[in-house]
């Protein structure tokens, strides 16, 4: 009982110090026990009344006074610390706005598993409608059955902007509303939040002069349609605004008093299940009038996948229990991957303004694996990072499931292709993309984890496909060692011998990899996912073709160690004294390799023909160019101890100075 009330005095009030931190009297708790049980005793004897005729009456307007909800609802082992982010101050006029009057907490999160949320799913797998979720009726759930819309791509925020602007001024026709804007702190998204505050500036500047701020002279704000919040979010939450406010003055203070940083740790999850929490009394239906007392629209800003993931279903149950739809202004994922290469340049001049790759976690999109990371390949063009055409899973899922729109912002995205040098800064190195209409529908399956595991226990072919990828993704299949300098034959053996262990490794997982891949194939007549269908045939053609390159590739190099004889030099060239392995149409292994390379042809054909302009589609069509066998190349390689002629070695270049000092250099940090 003490703790409870400890609890409900934190959580009201927004202070970690109660009245009951001292010892309690004894009188005290006698009086509250016996309060209970007269209040017991008068339940039992009051009569009972007709349901149709039973008015609920409260104490308290919930229209004047909606507080925080309970957090550990949301997130347990919750602890209040002092903003580090002053709080922007409304001015007196704040006090005039009865619908919301909130505390203003940090919320530090510890990294501990989380306990399961109060599921809002019925056993029949509908959500359940009542009170208690939201005021939800028959009419509502039709509302949020609608799902959002993923795969939308912008060239600047700014575009993202006025598309929300435009979902903003819909709602407005209808009804007053809430936005609330919830911000990554981290130091990549600096540039993205200014350009977002400026075309914010704009847009309220357009909505004042359309009449929806009401008439300022008026001192009640609740009487303007539109109010804003803004929630910063990194390792802990921030709210940034005591209420929320009309006036865009204090909003744009408020972005702009967002500090950074960089611990590396995006919360985004635990932020959007915050908000959603705290303002979804203004969202309930009125049972009395039939309507909201505020629409209230959340959109989250972050150029990374976030890492508490692992709370995305509950965020989908609190926002979707509320009729709340989440928008995500974010970054496309890269495909198959989690990390991408962002081109980060250190923000303080006095350093070195030399771009450098900073690895950031903005994938993947999907649930599970579903992609080969094969290095074993003649051309290695696996490793290259390429768009997959929708945004992180888990933000992504959010949108979707709740009726909200994901933009994937990228200032390439207009481009088919794209080299380092057209990379903007704080941008990811995505070096291909992808029209969205092609992608719709590839989309990824927004469902929960049960639920996906439902899909891959119903198809063999799809529980193989994310097996294999799942067994490729700790990188044990690494490139092949492909040239052989033969300065003496004791070191000419010793360096193919050891090639050949490496290969002894890699082929035995490469056949073990194929045999998973297999044991799919009798499902994939039934598939009817396109999606699913591209991420096997093209497993399976990969996993075929590095099959064959292995055991040819093992063959090969048995055959330099006897059968293998060097050109003699023509004229005065140095005579060549090394080997190269290159790709070639040859295949070693016999007519049952043969066959097995003509059905991994086949397979890559069929995602060229049946997918194209896909991620799938083009790795298939790189894999296609690739021979997939071997043969041997010879070439020259100076010596250990010989002298190389330096391209540029003349004077013609000049020197810097002896005196120059070069710029400090830094590493980037946590991103």
């Amino acid at each position: 009982m003490i703790k409870y009330l400890k609890r409900t005095w934190q959580i009201r009030t927004g202070r970690y110090e109660t009245p009951f931190d001292g010892g309690v009297p004894f009188w005290m708790l006698s009086l509250i026990l016996h309060l209970v049980v007269i209040l017991v005793i008068a339940k039992m004897l009051m009569p009972a009344a007709d349901k149709e005729d039973l008015n609920l009456v409260s104490g308290i307007d919930q229209g004047e006074v909606i507080e925080l909800a309970d957090l550990e609802e949301v997130i347990p082992d919750v602890v209040f610390e002092d903003a580090e982010a002053e709080p922007v101050d409304v001015g007196d006029n704040d006090l005039e706005f009865e619908e919301v009057d909130l505390a203003s907490p940090v919320l530090s999160l510890d990294n501990e598993t989380l306990d399961d949320f109060d599921s809002i799913v019925t056993d029949d797998g509908m959500l359940a409608l009542g009170a208690e979720d939201g005021g939800m009726g028959a009419e509502a759930f039709a509302e949020i059955a609608t799902k959002g819309v993923v795969g939308t791509s912008v060239a600047q925020a700014s575009g993202a902007v006025d598309r929300i602007s435009a979902e903003i001024m819909r709602s407005l026709e209808n009804n007053k509303t809430l936005v609330v804007w919830i911000f990554d702190q981290s130091i990549s998204l600096l540039e993205q939040r200014t350009n977002i505050e400026n075309r914010l500036d704009q847009v309220y500047s357009d909505l004042r002069d359309a009449g929806v701020l009401g008439d300022e002279s008026v001192n009640q704000l609740q009487q303007f349609r539109l109010q804003t919040d803004v929630i910063a979010f990194g390792q802990s939450i921030n709210p940034m605004l005591k209420r929320p406010a009309s006036n865009f003055d204090q909003v744009r203070e408020a972005i702009g008093k967002i500090e950074r940083d960089d611990s590396g740790t995006e919360n985004v999850m635990a932020a959007v299940m915050m908000a959603a929490n705290r303002y979804k009394g203004l969202h309930k239906v009125d049972s009395n009038t039939g309507k909201r007392k505020r629409d209230v629209l959340l959109i989250v800003v972050s150029d990374e996948a976030g890492d508490d993931g692992r709370l995305t279903d509950q965020a989908v149950q609190v926002c979707r229990a509320n009729q709340i739809p989440v928008s995500v202004i974010g970054v496309p994922a890269p495909f198959g991957r989690k990390q991408t290469e962002v081109k980060w340049v250190d923000p303080d001049p006095e350093y070195d303004q030399t771009p450098q790759v900073a690895l950031v976690n903005q994938g993947p999109e999907s649930m599970m694996p579903e992609r080969l990371r094969l290095d074993f390949t003649g051309n290695f063009d696996d490793l290259e990072m390429i768009a997959s055409g929708f945004g992180p899973f888990d933000l992504t899922k959010l949108c979707y499931l709740t009726g909200g729109t994901y933009f994937a912002v990228h200032p390439n995205s207009s481009k088919r292709s794209v080299n380092w040098d057209e990379v903007a800064n704080y941008s990811a190195y995505l070096r291909h993309f992808f029209d969205a209409d092609a992608m719709k529908p590839y989309r990824p399956d927004y469902v929960t984890q049960a639920e996906y595991q439902k899909l891959l226990s119903s198809s063999a072919m799809r529980n193989a496909l994310v097996k294999s990828a799942a067994f490729t993704s700790t990188g044990a299949l690494a490139r092949p060692q492909l040239r052989f300098p033969k300065f003496d034959e004791a070191q000419f053996v010793n360096l193919v011998t050891r090639a050949q262990r490496s290969a002894a490794i890699v082929e035995p997982k490469l056949n073990q990899l194929y045999d998973m891949l297999k044991a799919g194939e009798k499902d994939r007549p039934t598939e009817i996912s396109p999606r699913w269908q591209a991420g096997y045939d093209l497993a399976m053609g990969r996993a075929l073709a590095a099959k064959i390159r292995a055991e040819t590739y093992n063959m090969m190099l048995a055959l330099a160690k006897t059968k293998l004889k060097f050109d003699p030099p023509q004229g005065d060239q140095k005579p060549n004294n090394t080997w190269m392995l290159r790709p070639a149409n040859t295949i070693e292994t016999g007519s049952r390799g043969e066959k097995l390379a003509e059905k991994a042809r086949a397979y890559l054909e069929r995602v060229v023909a049946d997918h194209p302009d896909t991620p799938w589609a083009m790795i298939a069509e790189r894999e296609l160019a690739t021979p997939i066998g071997w043969s041997w190349q010879q070439t020259y390689t100076p010596p250990p101890g010989e002298r190389r002629r330096m391209p540029g070695a003349n004077n013609n270049n000049p020197k810097p100075p002896m005196n120059a000092q070069p710029p400090k250099k830094r590493p980037p940090p946590r991103l």
